[in-house]
C-alpha cells in the first residue's frame, strides 16, 4: 500500500468516477483503475462498486477511506512541518444534536487557525447516525445527551462502537418558548402548564425509538405532536405557533435571536451532555482545538 494509492481513491471518492477522477490526477483510467483493484486486492477490501454512471462508495470503503484521509492528513502535517510545504486541504468533521454551543465552538476553529483553504463539516443530525458518524470516521466528534431514560442504550452502542464517551455538563431540562408565548412571564413551567400546546421534536428517521430521541421525556403522551428535520423550522414553529421543545436550556442569542427564551421544567430529570471520540484514534489538531472550544462554551454550565 503506497500514499499515492490513498490519494487515488480518495480523489475517486471526491469526484464520484475514475475517468474524473483520472483527469484531476493527470493519469490514465486504466492505471487508476488498476492501482485501486491492487488496492483492494493487498487490503482484501472492496472500497467501491462500479456502476454505469460512476462509482459507489461501500460500507467497508467508507470506513477505509477515512482511515485514508487520517493517514494523509497526518502525512501533510509532517510535509508541512518539516518541507514547508502547506498545500493541503485540511478536514475535520462534527456531528452533533442540535446544539448552539457545537456551533460556536466549529466557528472557533475555523477562526482559530484562519486557513486559505478547508473542508470542514457540522453535521447537525439524528442521535444515531451520530454514532454510526463517529464509528467509522465520518466525524471525529460527536456530541449527544443521555438520561435516566436511553443510558443504557446509548452507552451500549459506544461500547460496541468501540468509543468513549466524555461529560461536558449536567443540565436539568428547561422549554424551549417563544418570547411571545402566552407562558413567557412564568419562572417556572410544569408539564401540566404545556398541555395545550404544540410538543415540537427532532425527526429520528428509521431509529425514532425513544431512546434516540433529541428531546429529554419523550416517552409522554402528548395531544399535538410536530417532528422537523432543523433547528431553523423548530424555531420558526415554536414562534408561529406557540409550541414548545425540551432541551438543556443552553440557548446562544447570536444564533437563535432574541425570539426564543429558556424556561427551567419541573420534573425529576437530568441530561448528561458530552462528546464521543472512538477509542483508538487520537485527536487532530482541529479535534484538540474544537474540544477546548466547547469546555469554553460550556464551563459552569451544571444544572443550569
Amino acid at each position: 500500500m503506497t500514499l499515492q494509492q490513498l490519494r487515488y481513491i480518495t480523489m475517486v471518492a471526491e469526484k464520484g468516477t475514475i475517468s474524473e477522477a483520472a483527469k484531476e490526477l493527470f493519469i490514465s483510467q486504466p492505471s487508476l483503475t488498476n492501482a485501486i483493484r491492487e488496492l483492494e486486492q493487498e487490503m482484501q477490501v472492496t472500497i467501491f462498486h462500479r456502476t454505469n454512471k460512476g462509482v459507489t462508495i461501500t460500507a467497508e470503503g467508507d470506513e477505509f477511506l477515512a482511515y485514508a484521509r487520517q493517514i494523509l492528513d497526518q502525512v501533510g502535517l509532517m510535509q508541512e512541518r518539516y518541507l514547508n510545504v502547506n498545500e493541503r486541504n485540511p478536514r475535520f468533521s462534527v456531528s452533533c444534536q442540535h446544539y448552539s454551543f457545537a456551533v460556536n465552538a466549529f466557528v472557533d476553529v475555523i477562526r482559530k487557525f484562519d486557513a486559505r483553504k478547508y473542508d470542514f463539516t457540522l453535521r447537525e443530525t439524528q442521535t444515531y447516525e451520530i454514532i454510526e458518524d463517529v464509528a467509522k470516521l465520518k466525524s471525529e466528534i460527536g456530541i449527544l445527551y443521555t438520561s435516566s431514560q436511553n443510558e443504557t442504550v446509548i452507552m451500549k452502542l459506544i461500547r460496541q462502537n468501540d468509543l468513549k464517551f466524555e461529560e461536558l455538563f449536567v443540565a436539568k431540562p428547561h422549554v424551549f418558548i417563544s418570547s411571545k408565548h402566552p407562558l413567557a412571564d412564568k419562572e417556572v413551567l410544569t408539564l401540566k402548564d404545556l398541555e395545550e400546546y404544540p410538543y415540537l421534536s427532532f425527526e429520528q428517521g428509521d431509529y425514532n425509538s425513544f431512546y434516540f430521541s433529541e428531546e429529554i421525556l419523550s416517552t409522554l403522551d402528548r395531544n399535538k405532536n410536530i417532528k422537523v428535520r432543523d433547528r431553523a423550522t423548530l424555531f420558526n414553529l415554536a414562534v408561529g405557533l406557540d409550541g414548545y421543545t425540551v432541551s438543556s436550556g443552553v440557548i446562544s442569542k447570536e444564533l437563535n435571536g432574541e425570539n426564543i427564551i429558556g424556561k427551567p421544567l419541573l420534573v425529576d430529570e437530568y441530561m448528561r451532555i458530552g462528546t464521543i471520540v472512538r477509542k483508538d484514534v487520537s485527536l487532530s489538531r482541529y479535534g484538540k482545538v474544537y474540544m477546548e472550544a466547547l469546555k469554553k462554551y460550556t464551563g459552569g454550565m451544571q444544572e443550569k
